[in-house]
């Protein structure tokens, strides 16, 4: 009996281990924790977000100055004007 409440307790510490429940009841205790995890998040979401709209932006300014290139005659001044105005922008 007290050799089965052993294991018994043993498993349980050894999931309480798996699931790091030690280190997000200190988390959750520290505030100033909770606060730095969520700065250094917020600047990283930003960060990441600002590169991936540049690079995309880049992608469709350079795909469209290539569709320019093929002179198609309404589609290429539309696009014309569209890079035309996002170049006096910048």
């Amino acid at each position: 009996m007290l050799k089965e409440l052993k294991n018994k307790i043993d498993k349980i510490s050894e999931s309480l281990e798996k699931s790091n429940i030690m280190e997000m009841t200190y988390i959750l205790g520290n505030k100033k924790e909770i606060l730095k995890r969520n700065l250094i998040a917020g600047i990283a979401r930003g960060v990441g977000i600002g590169i991936g709209v540049t690079l995309i932006t880049a992608i469709l300014i350079y795909i469209l100055q290539k569709i320019i290139l093929l002179n198609i005659p309404i589609i290429g001044d539309y696009i014309a004007d569209i890079v035309q105005i996002v170049q006096n922008k910048f």
